[in-house]
């Protein structure tokens, strides 16, 4: 065994240093993971081991692509208020973080089962940035579930995951035969169960508890803030609590002044009416989450002069200067919107709440105002003295709740078109990115600024690694010695290759260690009585086992600077998960392997009514695919395999 390896080459040892270095980098430094990666190819690069290519040639891997594409699809229903909708409507308010996991997991599951896992995530991520902050719970606990729970759903069908994809394609190039779309249901459910369970009754041992950075640097300075309900807005004759105004993160409701009427503590139960004026308090981003509901607007008029739209304009904190003219007068009185074309919101003076009427505050010296104004209002103040600092806040543009209807319609004919084969994932994204730009519910700068860069270069990164692994024999010699362990026993087979293709996928690509694999699990076919499906089963749970290192998976990468996480932080919930879900998974697949109609991709004909029942499920679920859909994974059957699929029809259901 030794002597095989040292046959591979210096290249290989190089390899190999490379590999241990950056797994020692990543767990004992806080070094960008984007800088680590492109470090280690860019040390394989320079010793020969790999091609300029080779190195960088994920940047054009459609995956790469694909998630990129999302990123400006996102933006799209972000810019929208879409995000804002799914946090209200499907997260709601969990009254604990078991039952917000619970609430998490539940649906990206089910949704990862149906469509690719990746754009599920990544519709995700927003979301569930805002629904931490508002119920104040901790991100670290939030975003694995979810990238697990979208890798578990994506183990139910072969859409599910790119990985079950590549697998049923060098099947059908072997044997010229197909998986059916539900085949991997059988195994894939009880999986998917366990490891839920798993996330659930275990998170409080294998996920971190951690506060993200931003969290940590908040502002904690309050102002006061008067809004208008709008006459012909979605909150009139709706209470505090349904309009989603009584749990605010940072901000409350301290009045309504209702005509001459004036309601103090207020409660959850008061039905809003047209022109009621609502006084909050509250720090900085929940003013701008105010912003956002629709139906809500500041009570100033002063807004509405403005020469800009609402939907370009932003917020900004500004401190007042001593040399500045209106200091010392009101800001009505100062023309403050005419000399800046900008409008105070609000005002804090030494942390201290100011109360009444905003145009008759007197300003001086020091205060912070907050301001709704154009983009520009930075730049155009950033040399004059007026102002001793400007700020502009991150995130407050106003939402185009016009166009959300459009973006939802881009969005859902995206999944549809992608979901029924009409175009792959990457045509149907570059597709919806498109639309959304052309519609302007994506603006062009947030469109760019949407596009996690680093995120892509590590992916891409991770892509010439599995390059390197492959290029030098690495991954060939050390998956064949592991699965020369295996002998003739099909359990302990079975286990091998699911193993190995898990422990590859940790360290590579799990496309890449599916491919790897492939071959060396197709060499088992028959020892022990292994049947071809079950060992491309095996690969195909195995690969897609990527819990425990962050560059195992795409969607592990796309949580992890949202989630706040470390390396260690995916092998402590990783491993457990992966040993739990794999106790599950090979037996499973030896059970249904030894059953599974490979000519027809139907479940096999067990003997009983048990078996007969989940044929006739799995005929009528392919019937419905094949002829309402047209998909081509069911299509690309020989002629030949269609008129066995048939047959069997007519014997089962006695047609």
């Amino acid at each position: 065994m030794i002597a095989q390896f040292i046959d591979l080459g210096w290249q290989a040892w190089l390899v190999a240093a490379t590999l241990i270095g950056l797994l020692g980098v990543l767990l004992a430094t806080r070094l960008p993971m984007d800088l680590a990666f492109l470090g280690a190819v860019s040390l394989l690069l320079i010793a020969g081991v790999i091609s300029p290519r080779e190195a960088f040639g994920g940047l054009a891997n459609e995956g790469v692509l694909t998630v990129a594409v999302l990123f400006v699809v996102v933006a799209g229903v972000q810019d929208t208020g879409g995000i804002r909708w799914i946090v209200h409507n499907l997260l709601g308010r969990p009254a604990s973080l078991l039952r917000a996991q619970v609430r998490l997991t539940l649906p990206v599951t089910v949704a990862s089962a149906l469509i690719n896992n990746t754009p599920v995530v990544a519709m995700m991520t927003p979301a569930v940035t805002e629904w931490a902050r508002q119920l104040k719970l901790p991100e670290s606990r939030l975003f694995l579930p979810l990238s697990y729970a979208a890798i578990l759903g994506g183990t139910c069908t072969l859409l599910g995951t790119s990985t079950n994809l590549v697998v049923n394609g060098l099947f059908v190039d072997r044997y010229d035969q197909a998986f059916g779309i539900f085949t991997l249901a059988p195994v894939g459910i009880p999986v998917a169960i366990t490891g839920l369970l798993t996330l659930w009754l275990g998170s409080r041992w294998l996920l971190p508890q951690r506060s993200s950075a931003v969290r940590e640097l908040e502002d904690v300075r309050e102002y006061t803030i008067e809004m208008l309900v709008e006459p012909d807005g979605p909150l009139v004759g709706r209470s505090i609590e349904a309009a989603g105004l009584r749990h605010l993160p940072g901000c409350f409701v301290i009045e309504i002044g209702r005509g001459d009427q004036v309601l103090p503590a207020v409660s959850p139960q008061e039905r809003l009416l047209a022109g009621d004026r609502l006084v909050f308090v509250g720090a900085v981003d929940s003013i701008v989450d105010l912003r956002k509901i629709r139906g809500l607007v500041p009570a100033t008029d002063q807004v509405f002069k403005l020469e800009d739209e609402r939907s370009r304009r932003e917020l900004f904190e500004a401190v007042v200067g001593e040399s500045s003219p209106v200091v010392g007068r009101s800001i009505r009185s100062g023309g403050f919107r005419k000399r800046y074309q900008a409008v105070v919101i609000a005002v804090a003076r030494s942390g201290r709440r100011l109360t009444g009427k905003v145009g008759d505050i007197i300003l001086r010296p020091g205060d912070t105002l907050l301001l709704e104004a154009g983009r520009s209002f930075s730049q155009a103040q950033s040399q004059s003295r007026d102002f001793l600092l400007t700020r502009r806040i991150a995130g407050s543009d106003l939402p185009r709740h016009e166009r959300a209807g459009i973006a939802g319609i881009i969005l859902l004919g995206m999944i549809a078109v992608a979901g029924f084969g009409l175009l792959s994932i990457l045509k149907a994204a570059i597709l919806a990115a498109g639309l959304m730009l052309i519609t302007r519910c994506a603006s062009l700068s947030s469109a760019r600024a949407s596009i996690d860069w680093p995120l892509l270069l590590t992916i891409a990164a991770a892509f010439g690694l599995g390059e390197a692994l492959a290029n030098t024999g690495l991954a060939s010699a050390a998956a064949g010695e592991l699965a020369a362990v295996a002998g003739d026993n099909p359990l302990a087979g079975l286990l091998v290759v699911y193993a190995t293709t898990a422990g590859l996928s940790a360290v590579m690509t799990n496309n890449a260690a599916a491919v790897l694999m492939f071959p060396l699990a197709m060499a088992f076919a028959g020892q022990g009585g292994l049947e071809p499906a079950s060992l491309a089963l095996a690969v195909m749970f195995g690969a897609s086992a990527s819990f425990a290192t962050p560059m195992s998976y795409q969607t592990n990468l796309m949580v992890m600077g949202a989630g706040g996480y470390r390396f260690v932080d995916y092998l402590r919930a990783g491993l457990p998960l992966t040993i739990v879900t794999g106790a599950v998974a090979v037996p499973g697949i030896w059970y249904w392997g030894k059953y599974l109609g490979l000519a027809s991709g139907l479940w096999p004909v067990v003997f009983g009514e048990q078996g007969v029942a989940l044929l006739r499920v799995n005929i009528y679920l392919s019937h419905i695919v094949a002829v309402m859909f047209e998909h081509p994974l069911v299509h690309d059957l020989a002629p030949d395999r269609w008129e066995n699929r048939q047959k069997i029809h007519a014997g089962v259901t006695g047609r």
